[in-house]
């Protein structure tokens, strides 16, 4: 009698866990892709999907150890890039720095989460280029970012840009759109400018470490599944039915133009 209730409790259990893990494999999902880097490297990137937050997250490692991470949160139509560099101890910096940049999320800048969870590769060994390569898109993001206050624009703001702590910054035409929509004003901190600050120079032309100057770091995401591929069937009576059949993958650039307070946090401005 023991016996046979503890398997029935058993089998009951393991339907549980079972369904749970249907459930959460459909919320999210992981892909795993090998991406030749400018230089020739080749990096692991991670896209990942949830479809229950419907958002994607796309990860990899750049050749000089930096990691870059985006995230595009379609809920609340903002996008978040976030870099890691590896700190130069020798020239008094800490371990790694941090930068965050939150922009608007345009439509059809990258294929929906639920198009994303669904895809698989043939072949996971294989080393994927682009099949666009996109230009350099150039944002001058001239507004300080209050993370206390961030999830008014998005829940993953707080989580991806924590550790970049004083480093949070967007553009002044966001901002605006954004306050629109009934953010509060208090998130934002107007940053110095070069025409409101006479003699403020670009990182790369400052001599002293310790003075203020206008930054500018670019990245770019190497491969993302851009488009959604539509094929089509003849039916019976020879109209087409289109289908989905595939992505196209793209490469785009972004560079970001920013005040620091001291060149010491941009020391990677203006070297080869």
């Amino acid at each position: 009698m023991l016996a046979r209730w503890t398997l029935r409790v058993s089998v009951r259990i393991s339907l549980f866990l079972w369904v749970i893990s249907l459930i959460t494999l459909g919320f999210c999902s992981e892909l795993k892709v090998r991406v030749r880097l400018p230089d020739g490297q080749i990096t692991n990137e991670v896209l990942e999907a949830d479809s229950e937050r419907d958002s994607i997250t796309l990860e990899y490692k750049q050749g000089d150890g930096t990691l870059i991470t985006f995230v595009a949160d379609f809920k609340q139509d903002v996008k978040i890039f976030r870099a890691l560099i590896l700190g130069e101890l020798e020239r008094g910096q800490s371990q790694y720095q941090a930068l965050c940049f939150i922009t608007r999320l345009n439509r059809n800048e990258i294929i929906p989460s639920e198009s994303m969870a669904r895809l698989r590769q043939k072949n996971p060994h294989a080393i994927r280029t682009a099949e666009e390569r996109r230009g350099v898109e150039q944002m001058t993001v001239n507004v300080a970012v209050n993370l206390t206050r961030s999830w008014q624009l998005s829940a993953h703001i707080h989580n991806m840009c924590s550790v970049a702590r004083e480093a949070v910054y967007t553009r002044e035409a966001d901002v605006k759109h954004w306050l629109e929509r009934g953010v509060e004003g208090s998130m934002f901190e107007l940053l110095p400018q070069t025409a409101d600050t006479p003699g403020l120079q670009s990182c790369s032309s400052a001599q002293d470490v310790w003075q203020p100057c206008s930054c500018s770091y670019g990245l770019r995401l190497e491969w993302y599944p851009c488009l959604l591929k539509y094929c089509r069937n003849r039916d019976t009576t020879g109209r087409g039915n289109p289908y989905k059949c595939g992505i196209k993958s793209c490469s785009k650039g972004y560079h970001f133009t920013y005040y620091v307070p001291h060149k010491q946090l941009c020391l990677w401005d203006g070297e080869t």
